[in-house]
């Protein structure tokens, strides 16, 4: 009769387990688009200046100095390492997960149970050696081991291993993407320094320029050739650059403390060669094929290694409507008296157990996991499709750019020489009456402005080719 029932209940389990196992909800999956252009605007070459390093790339020693002591105090880029460590003790924690756990235990109790009472009157008539009776109360001590293992049949455990792996080394790709900004904006704040101090030293000399024709301005009205109102205006301009000047030098205070606070230092002046600026001239870049930005870009690679973990959280949470097994087992040795530990297998105990679980009525938590697990799956797809194509166009945006700038620089470059030597030539017209003094202001105000100009497209020049070197996966690797 007994035999019956076993069976019976036996069946009952298969049947559930059965149904469970092949009644898994419906997803909707998506496969991701892995192509990219085969190329920038026709060039084949695979040379790409990713590849090098930020020390190789940079030469201005001033900057690489900056750029090596952020790497180390950088308070953000020090975050985003404990970060790391917190990803790899999850690699840790879900290994251990998979994995048999053994512990010891060891206790000690007293326990009074009532005469009148089944175990009461057993203990009552229950005599050890001989004519001594149980002791009342009834100690208790216990030493032994006990351990349990869920066996990971269907791979659960060790997908959500595999998955904090690939999350680990997301984070560490994190980083890198971390370090590879971090080093473009610390060059883009320090190109902008020495513009700002190239552009501190043209308004100085136009204040200087200006201060003379003010003093010629106000020898002609001594000798009435004009009259008050050119003394005014003259007065005006020389005023407008002075406040100018302090305009700029509140925008390099600004300036190097962005960057001490990049470095991670209070602020401090920034050691630099602001005569040098000039000389400076924008690298060749070579952009290489678009498919190298999967290899040296740490965005994409780092959403890569996320869409990884998202499959595999989808199929960890599949696993979860499959019945699970499970064992623990214990051994050790108990006793109301501490002599009587060591006697066996009187005081000896162990114990083995198997149990198989598994969802059968009211699923709608798993279902609700292994749905959320799909969608961040599916996000994790589109993450990826965005980072590739963001990657692309930025690319492409800074090959224009840089080609941009270069025929505008060449442009401003002649108007500034234009410009300059016009500002000599309505100086001498001034003086000989040959010109009014309102041609003397409009031209030394747009001698300042070209050389304000030209300066600032030199320094998005510079500016363009740290952002081509920061789109092509380049400054990460140390």
């Amino acid at each position: 009769m007994y035999k019956k029932k076993i069976i019976k209940w036996a069946g009952v389990a298969f049947v559930s387990i059965s149904f469970t196992a092949c009644s898994l909800p419906t997803i909707v999956q998506r496969s991701v688009n892995t192509a990219v252009p085969t190329h920038y605007n026709n060039a084949q070459d695979t040379t790409n200046t990713a590849k090098l390093r930020w020390q190789d790339y940079f030469t201005d020693s001033n900057l690489i100095a900056l750029v090596d002591t952020a790497l180390q105090h950088n308070q953000e880029l020090n975050i985003i390492l404990q970060e790391i460590q917190i990803a790899q003790s999850e690699v840790r924690a879900r290994k251990g997960e998979y994995l048999p756990s053994v512990g010891l235990k060891a206790g000690a109790g007293l326990d009074k149970v009532a005469r009148y009472t089944n175990i009461g009157a057993m203990e009552a008539t229950t005599n050890i050696e001989g004519d001594r009776e149980m002791p009342e109360p009834l100690p208790d001590f216990l030493v032994g081991a006990y351990a349990k293992w869920e066996v990971d049949v269907w791979h659960k455990l060790r997908n959500a291993k595999k998955a904090a792996a690939f999350r680990y080394l997301s984070s560490v790709e994190g980083k890198n993407f971390m370090v590879t900004n971090l080093v473009a904006e610390i060059a883009n704040s320090y190109y902008e320094l020495l513009a700002l101090d190239n552009q501190l030293d043209i308004v100085k000399q136009n204040i200087a320029i200006q201060t003379d024709a003010l003093e010629i301005v106000k020898a002609q009205k001594e000798a009435t050739r004009v009259n008050e109102l050119a003394v005014r205006r003259f007065e005006a301009q020389v005023l407008s650059t002075k406040s100018l000047q302090y305009n700029i030098q509140q925008r390099i205070t600004e300036t190097e403390n962005r960057i001490n606070f990049l470095v991670g230092r209070y602020p401090q002046p920034i050691k630099r060669n602001s005569q040098a600026f000039n000389d400076l001239m924008p690298g060749k870049i070579q952009a290489g094929v678009p498919a190298q930005l999967l290899e040296n870009r740490p965005d994409i690679k780092q959403a890569e290694l996320e869409l990884e973990a998202a499959k595999l959280d989808v199929q960890v949470a599949k696993a979860n409507f499959y019945p699970s097994l499970g064992i623990t087992a214990g051994v050790g040795i108990q006793a109301f008296d501490p002599s009587f530990l060591l006697k066996t297998p009187e005081s000896l105990l162990y114990s083995l157990a198997g149990d198989l679980t598994a969802p059968l009525i009211n699923r709608n938590a798993i279902k609700a996991t292994y749905y959320g697990a799909n969608a961040k799956q599916l996000q994790a797809v589109y993450s990826y499709e965005r980072t590739v194509l963001n990657a692309y166009i930025e690319v492409t945006n800074q090959l224009s750019n840089i080609s941009n700038l270069e025929k505008s620089y060449n442009l401003k470059a002649r108007q500034v020489q234009a410009l300059t030597q016009s500002v000599g030539i309505s100086n001498e017209l001034f003086k000989s009456a040959r010109a009014d003094y309102m041609e003397v202001l409009l031209t030394q105000r747009e001698a300042l402005e070209s050389r304000f100009e030209l300066i600032e497209t030199k320094m998005q020049q510079l500016n363009a080719q740290v952002a081509m070197y920061q789109a092509l996966g380049g400054g990460w690797n140390l």
